[in-house]
């Protein structure tokens, strides 16, 4: 009988310690849970509710334009006829007012992606527009042919739908010659807002020689790209005014605070087709 009474009490102690260091883990691991969501909170940023979607607070509100950017890789061996199918065709969609659409500029990358054709349109009144367009194309029969053999000249394609900033210039027809940089920015989401801040700002600093051109934002493909598109007369000039815009006191600011909102970004040097708008 003592013997079990022996036994029972080893029992009952080491349940007990055993009690202890359960308690003892749980409040440690409670403690040290509660001292990282503290830490954590301090880096936390407090995000404000808005009201309106970013689109609405960064795009023009006076004009409904929507804007349409396509990359058409090309196979290589047809770029000649490629560019002159597009110089054949598409001015007669852009000049005719059947059509509520306008061909902002076209052009062959040079620097970049190889072998690559950019094409941007306009449409005013937004989606509607669009897909007046749209529809309106599919009884072109000149399009329609100009779209089967461009598929066979073509390796891919991708395209976007875009909006453009209220800060930015409104793209309009300028006269060459001019090279063009298409400057593709993918953001970290949620940081759009911020971006357009800064921007909204720095934008007074590049508008030395000409060289703003238009800054878009996507809505529809890859989202949180933003572009801006500059012309300058020649590389060298691009290099010098790009330099100079470190003389002007808030750009290091700007640029500094912009950096950690980009995700990727692409630099394109393009040269105009014949038929392009922007020259």
């Amino acid at each position: 009988h003592g013997s079990k009474l022996r036994v029972m009490a080893v029992y009952r102690t080491r349940r007990n310690h055993a009690a202890a260091v359960r308690v003892h883990r749980f409040s440690a691991s409670s403690n040290r849970n509660g001292e990282d969501s503290w830490f954590k909170s301090l880096f936390v940023r407090k995000v404000d509710p808005r009201k309106d979607a970013h689109s609405h607070l960064l795009a023009k509100k006076e004009e409904s334009n929507l804007y349409k950017i396509q990359f058409h890789n090309v196979k290589p061996e047809c770029l000649d006829a490629y560019n002159k199918l597009c110089e054949d065709v598409l001015p007669s969609i852009h000049t005719n007012e059947y059509y509520p659409c306008e061909l902002v500029g076209t052009w062959n990358t040079w620097y970049g992606e190889q072998d690559q054709a950019v094409h941007l349109w306009r449409y005013r009144g937004g989606y509607p527009a669009l897909t007046e367009v749209m529809n309106k194309l599919k009884n072109n029969k000149e399009f329609l042919e100009y779209r089967k053999e461009r598929g066979r000249m073509l390796l891919s394609r991708r395209n976007q739908l875009l909006l453009e900033f209220s800060f930015w210039n409104e793209p309009v027809p300028r006269e060459g010659p001019n090279i063009y940089e298409l400057r593709s920015y993918q953001l970290r989401p949620g940081t759009m807002i911020e971006w357009g801040n800064y921007w909204a700002r720095a934008i007074s600093y590049r508008q030395q020689n000409r060289e703003a051109v238009g800054g878009f934002f996507s809505q529809i493909g890859h989202l949180y790209m933003v572009h801006h598109l500059w012309a300058y007369k020649n590389l060298q000039l691009r290099e010098d005014t790009r330099n100079a815009v470190w003389q002007h006191e808030g750009w290091n600011e700007v640029v500094y605070y912009t950096v950690p909102l980009i995700q990727h970004m692409d630099s394109r040097i393009m040269i105009p087709m014949k038929t392009s708008p922007l020259q």
